[in-house]
């Protein structure tokens, strides 16, 4: 299974390729080192032939992500993120994006 990241927005570094077995939960990590007071944090995911769809978004607090399909991580001086995704399938290989809103 292959798992694209990348970022909307320049100011954050992204990986670029991960591999991963399937049913091996994998971290994807985000770098916002210039996020602003009341920036929203958001993560999306593009399937192949597809439109982004939003995953989770927060304003500060770590959370789960929908039918304990993972977790969103976020440290505490909001300057960093990570998705995890418990049991990655086949389906899951997308790009991932994280990006940053007021």
């Amino acid at each position: 299974l292959s798992v694209a990241a990348a970022l909307a927005r320049a100011q954050v570094q992204r990986e670029l390729w991960l591999e991963i077995i399937e049913g091996t939960g994998i971290n994807i990590r985000c770098s916002h080192t210039n996020i602003r007071t009341g920036e929203t944090i958001y993560w999306y995911r593009q399937l192949l032939g597809r439109g982004p769809e939003l995953l989770v978004l927060t304003a500060r607090r770590s959370r789960d992500l929908p039918d304990s399909a993972g977790h969103l991580w976020v440290s505490e001086d909001r300057k960093s993120s990570a998705l995890y995704l418990a049991r990655p399938r086949r389906g899951d290989a997308a790009v991932y994006y994280c990006a940053l809103s007021d």
